[in-house]
């Protein structure tokens, strides 16, 4: 597996237990819908949470989260919405990005953007 992918699959996984550590049910990693991608589905009190992780090494090309293009808010915005078609979920939702500063031989730094984007605005 290619070294950015380790990173991706590291990031989701230090995601998931800062989710769990907050109270969150993870319901599902990585769920995918025909081109898209959801990191994270997770249950919190009433809420149905579809979450975005971005992981770099460093900043020298931008922070984690000015990855996460309008081109990924809207495949992102389609698995969630077919998500939700197929669970036949009717409570509320909501858009995350969980953005992970990991350099090397460093504790990484977690910043979660609760409501980060809303589909269609």
């Amino acid at each position: 597996m290619a070294r950015h992918n380790e990173l991706g699959k590291e990031g989701e996984t230090l995601a998931k237990q800062f989710l769990e550590d907050k109270g969150y049910q993870i319901v599902a990693m990585n769920w995918r819908y025909r081109r898209a991608e959801v990191d994270i589905i997770a249950k919190w009190e009433d809420w149905l949470i579809f979450v975005e992780v971005k992981t770099r090494t460093s900043e020298a090309f931008g922070r984690p989260e000015d990855f996460f293009t309008p081109a990924k808010e809207r495949l992102m915005s389609q698995a969630a919405f077919a998500y939700i078609e197929q669970m036949d979920f009717m409570g509320e939702v909501r858009f995350d990005v969980i953005a992970i500063l990991a350099p090397p031989n460093s504790n990484p730094q977690i910043t979660h953007f609760e409501d980060a984007f809303f589909p269609g605005l």
